[in-house]
């Protein structure tokens, strides 16, 4: 998501033998031919179970053939099983790549949305756009003719029916975690329970070297792990449960690890000193989420985690970029205990990777909040903030709880990267649209507003207000991420 540097050969947490590092590295340069960053997107991810019979384009179905698949799921579906497995699908976030965005019939028109799991989402990537497949049902676009086995080999091991090799922006290497249960109910779902969709993704064209899917057995072969979720006795089954679901069907590593020089997730659990310390997508960096007090979770309660991820609103914090999709089309339809899960083991992972600090009582937070209330600061940034920013995100940066996040504290502002604030002036946002959550509000976009430098400043004077202290931000910073956003 979002060069080629001197590679650290790592295989399931280990190093690579010595003797074996130069066949290592070799290989991982082969496999780059075929890598892509995880989008985002905000979190970017290819087929959960890869285009149907690879090769097929045409835009119509054998009627024959779709009238047997669908005679299959009136005869042997499994209410139960299916049920298990549409949930399932929600806390794996399937739809979120599976499902290209609405289309605008005509200028002016209301967009009109597209049919769920069909595809055909452009992921963008340093090597060209990959369009997530077609997995509904359907025999001849989508997934019809899989094999219990050959879906389960797509999200385990990244390889679809006929053996082409799965770009790595489909997590499998976490969905390798996957227990054979819910794989069956994952299989049951998306044969009985997904309406056909007879209308094939774009092909993905990627130009050589990178359209050579046979590298990926390499990359494979040196960076993707293996092997189900196996419970840990020294913990209870809340903490289980919780690290089963980040580890695996959420496959928050994907956003939230850094990754490495062959865009490998730089570790797939809590055992890595840097999983889920934070890391770059599609423009969008994903927050720590280990107990740092600064850039983490250390100062936020496993209740305000877990009200964070039903309603995209906890302890100040509002979902912003590619986790406001995750939110609206994943975990606000978890269950309170899963969510309480997640909440959990999320508060067991120690803090890593720190940056940033928060002291909301030092002395000099509390003068330059009284002196932004009488308009007595001269810093840069500081007019900016004032004329742009306060009336939502109040003098004092706490916001206004159910509607602004606050500034004060906020994990975002103090992470290693600006590259979520940049992106939020230049392109605005919206906070999610949930069943229980409140009425979202818009952020708009300071682009004809601002320029490079001013936004720098007031970005520095956010991230050094309040008792915030982190690294300034520079013109340059903000001039890089409008040049790759185009904006």
């Amino acid at each position: 998501m979002r060069g080629l540097r001197d590679f650290i050969v790592m295989r399931g947490g280990g190093l690579v033998r010595r003797g074996w590092r130069a066949v290592g590295v070799a290989a991982v340069a082969l496999a780059l031919t075929g890598t892509l960053l995880h989008d985002a997107a905000s979190h970017a991810r290819e087929a959960a179970a890869s285009g149907a019979d690879n090769g097929v384009t045409n835009s119509t179905t054998n009627s024959t053939a779709t009238r047997e698949i669908n005679a299959s799921i009136t005869t042997s579906a499994n209410p139960t099983e299916i049920a298990r497995g549409a949930y399932l699908a929600k806390a794996a976030d399937c739809a979120g790549c599976h499902t290209a965005p609405p289309r605008i019939p005509q200028p002016g028109a209301k967009p009109v949305a597209t049919p769920p799991f069909a595809g055909g989402l452009g992921m963008g990537s340093p090597f060209g756009t990959i369009y997530s497949s077609n997995i509904t049902p359907d025999p001849q676009a989508g997934i019809g003719r899989y094999s219990y086995e050959d879906f389960a080999r797509a999200l385990r091991e990244g390889v679809a029916r006929g053996g082409k090799r799965l770009y790595p922006a489909m997590p499998y290497p976490s969905f390798s975690k996957i227990t054979d249960d819910d794989m069956h109910a994952l299989y049951a779902y998306f044969m009985h329970g997904v309406q056909p969709v007879p209308t094939p993704a774009p092909t993905t064209r990627l130009p050589f070297p990178f359209n050579q899917r046979w590298a990926l057995l390499f990359w494979d072969w040196v960076f993707a792990p293996t092997g189900q979720y196996r419970a840990d006795p020294a913990h209870d089954a809340q903490w289980n449960r919780g690290a089963y679901l980040v580890q695996s069907l959420g496959h928050c590593g994907a956003c939230h690890t850094p990754r490495g020089p062959a865009f490998n997730e730089r570790g797939y659990s809590h055992s890595s000193s840097t999983y889920l310390t934070g890391g770059t997508n599609d423009n969008w960096f994903a927050s720590n989420l280990t107990a740092d007090p600064g850039s983490g979770l250390g100062r936020f309660s496993a209740d305000d985690i877990a009200a964070f991820l039903k309603a995209g609103h906890g302890g100040g914090l509002v979902t912003f970029g590619s986790m406001v999709q995750v939110v609206e089309d994943s975990t606000q339809y978890l269950s309170d205990a899963d969510r309480a899960a997640i909440a959990a083991y999320l508060k067991s992972l120690p803090p890593r990777a720190p940056n940033g600090r928060f002291n909301a009582n030092s002395r000099a937070a509390q003068q330059t909040v009284r002196a932004l209330r009488t308009g007595d600061v001269e810093r840069p940034g500081a007019g900016i903030y004032a004329t742009y920013c306060a009336r939502c995100h109040q003098m004092d940066g706490a916001g206004v709880p159910q509607k602004y996040p606050r500034l004060a504290g906020n994990p975002a502002v103090l992470g290693a990267s600006s590259t979520s604030l940049v992106r939020l002036l230049v392109e605005g946002g919206e906070s999610p649209h949930t069943l229980s959550g409140p009425e979202p509000r818009k952020m708009p976009s300071f682009t004809d507003k601002l320029t490079d430098n001013e936004m720098a400043r007031v970005l520095t004077f956010i991230r050094n207000t309040w008792g915030n202290a982190a690294a300034p931000v520079t013109s340059r910073d903000v001039s890089r991420v409008r040049a790759k956003l185009g904006k």
